[in-house]
């Protein structure tokens, strides 16, 4: 089967679509498919086109044995939204024109969202090469950018659910990343074919390679990922400002995003010593800081619409035995703490609830090596990325 993965994101940026993505595009290969992915200029997450892609309108490259097609994409550090749309619209018109004069017609085209306006190049490719189209959501839009406050233009809004119900319909499979995700398209397409691909883990990558970057401190706090509105990281400032007496308690932030500035004044008004903030780092040294941390923290803002989220960041702490501590409800929670016990849950935004849980862990070790244990079992069962892609090619074959 010749299939193409349509995607604005792909590594060498890091994230959870890519790291999904590119797992996928490696396990589909090895079912003996002819996989081929098309994408845009590396950009994520600085806005800014990465060295050797600059200047750029068409590239193509080979990473873990997958050909990768790049088109042209426009990026500017300036946020609004008419530059937003401009970097989205500018990578659907590219990738059109890219696929439909360089690429060859696929039987099956697997298309990311968000962006969710990607989603009219995979249809108006699916109507030139007449082939199946599987549509993933992993964030639902335009329902999270309003409920967020990053889109507040109603036309804007407006016009953006009709296209997703176009979208939808146009799709031969629908995939979501959650449950939640996969039961408000069921909601709004009941007779679609809807599939969940969660994320997961690829087990073979979270081996250590010996060397030691910890955290400074006896017990060491670990955040990676993305710096932006969605994840309330302010939470993890307040519960370290609670912890100031708490001298051997260091807590790290690894990653760049729009409200890392912010995060670093806050981090000067509250006179804080005991958290460090490093910049994005590859995904070999994220590694790294992940095997020599005492506990990871996964926040989400507290709004309704984060009740069907899970983190992609959680799974590899959990696969490599750390305990976790979850500011996130719904989904996520009653999987990886109600169900797998694999760590402490706080309430999102309580820097109070955080730090007490930070206490639990410090003051009970044995605790946490029972919490951590408990969550590598559950993932290595549940969520290893070979069985997802598995379940993936099966449903390709369905089609």
């Amino acid at each position: 089967m010749r299939i193409l993965i349509l995607t604005q994101y792909y590594p060498p940026e890091t994230g959870a679509p890519q790291n999904r993505l590119s797992s996928l595009a490696g396990y589909l290969a090895a079912f003996g498919n002819q996989v081929e992915v098309l994408t845009a200029m590396p950009s994520y997450p600085k806005s800014e086109i990465f060295d050797g892609y600059k200047g750029k309108k068409y590239y193509h490259e080979t990473i873990a044995n997958i050909p990768v097609y790049r088109s042209s994409i426009y990026v500017s550090k300036k946020t609004g939204i008419t530059r937003r749309l401009t970097n989205y619209f500018s990578f659907c018109v590219s990738s059109y024109y890219s696929a439909a004069k360089r690429l060859q017609p696929a039987d099956v085209i697997i298309c990311e969202s968000p962006p969710l306006f990607l989603g009219i190049t995979a249809v108006l490719l699916k109507r030139k090469w007449k082939c199946k189209l599987v549509f993933n959501v992993s964030d639902l839009w335009p329902e999270s950018a309003e409920k967020m406050g990053i889109i507040k233009n109603k036309f804007v809004i407006n016009r953006s659910y009709k296209l997703a119900n176009w979208i939808y319909k146009n799709a031969d499979l629908i995939s979501g990343q959650t449950k939640g995700i996969v039961a408000a398209i069921a909601a709004m397409q009941p007779q679609k074919k809807l599939f969940w691909f969660p994320n997961g883990v690829d087990l073979h990558r979270l081996q250590n390679n010996g060397t030691t970057t910890k955290s400074n401190g006896g017990f060491s706090l670990l955040y990676a990922g993305i710096i932006g509105h969605a994840q309330g990281l302010e939470v993890i400032l307040h519960a370290a400002a609670k912890l100031k007496q708490q001298s051997d308690i260091h807590f790290t932030i690894i990653g760049d995003g729009p409200v890392k500035a912010s995060l670093l004044e806050l981090r000067d008004k509250l006179q804080l010593n005991n958290i460090t903030f490093v910049n994005n780092q590859p995904s070999e040294k994220v590694m790294e800081w992940l095997h020599n941390c005492d506990a990871y923290i996964v926040p989400l803002r507290k709004l309704d619409l984060f009740k069907g989220a899970i983190p992609s960041k959680l799974f590899e702490p959990l696969g490599i035995g750390k305990p976790i501590l979850l500011g996130v409800e719904g989904e996520a929670k009653e999987l990886f703490i109600d169900e797998a016990k694999g760590g402490l849950a706080f309430e999102p935004e309580n820097a109070q609830e955080l730090s007490a849980s930070i206490m639990q862990l410090y003051n009970d070790r044995s605790m946490a090596a029972v919490l951590g244990a408990n969550g590598q079992a559950y993932v290595n069962n549940y969520f290893r990325r070979e069985k997802i892609a598995e379940a993936f090619w099966q449903q390709l074959q369905s089609l």
